[in-house]
């Protein structure tokens, strides 16, 4: 872990620290959007599962707010075809399914981070523990790690964790304990950390 903390001190002396810190002022001030803005933001995180971000933004672009929103799932899906992201036929589905989780925004605010992220696993289908972490983050949590492959990649190539074929409930709870140990040897919140050891793995600054 020793090693893992020197290079993420070294990067908070260069400018990924402005970029990182620009990004997270953007997350928190998400609390203050609107309900379709919300809602985009989970068919986004659904978009991003075990798929790229880059084309799950693309998607989010062209449709924007409202597409999520009233859409067709067919028309949902064609513009997931277009962009060439994986498993159209699923997640056109799961977007059409979650509107009736429009309103999520009002549903979130009732709820602790922990609490937010149980429930959208257990009522959002699409969302994982990842998935909805990833949600939670970009609307403005900051306590909550998102275990993506890069992430487990890093946290395994240091020895902190051995990287586990599948993510269950449980070895989440338990790799996010660790990574919550390297956020507080850093004196950050783990929403901060996950974008430093992403921009270690990819050389870019997302969402």
């Amino acid at each position: 872990m020793k090693k893992l903390v020197s290079e993420i001190n070294k990067l908070r002396k260069t400018n990924v620290r402005k970029t990182i810190n620009i990004r997270l002022k953007e997350f928190e001030s998400f609390k203050a959007k609107g309900t379709s803005q919300w809602f985009s933001e989970l068919c986004f995180c659904i978009l991003t599962a075990n798929s790229k971000a880059h084309t799950a933004l693309k998607i989010q672009d062209e449709l924007g707010p409202e597409g999520f929103c009233s859409c067709t799932a067919g028309e949902v899906r064609k513009c997931i075809m277009k962009h060439k992201h994986r498993f159209h036929n699923n997640k056109a589905r799961f977007i059409a399914e979650a509107r009736k989780n429009i309103g999520i925004k009002k549903k979130m605010e009732k709820l602790n981070d922990f609490e937010a992220r149980e429930w959208l696993v257990k009522n959002i289908k699409g969302i994982g523990y990842k998935e909805a972490s990833h949600f939670l983050r970009n609307t403005g949590r900051k306590n909550l790690a998102i275990l993506d492959r890069h992430i487990l990649n890093l946290m395994a190539e240091n020895k902190i964790i051995t990287k586990p074929k599948t993510l269950t409930r449980k070895n989440y709870l338990e790799i996010e304990t660790r990574f919550s140990k390297i956020a507080e040897e850093l004196n950050m919140a783990p929403a901060e950390l996950d974008m430093y050891m992403w921009f270690m793995k990819t050389g870019e600054v997302l969402k």
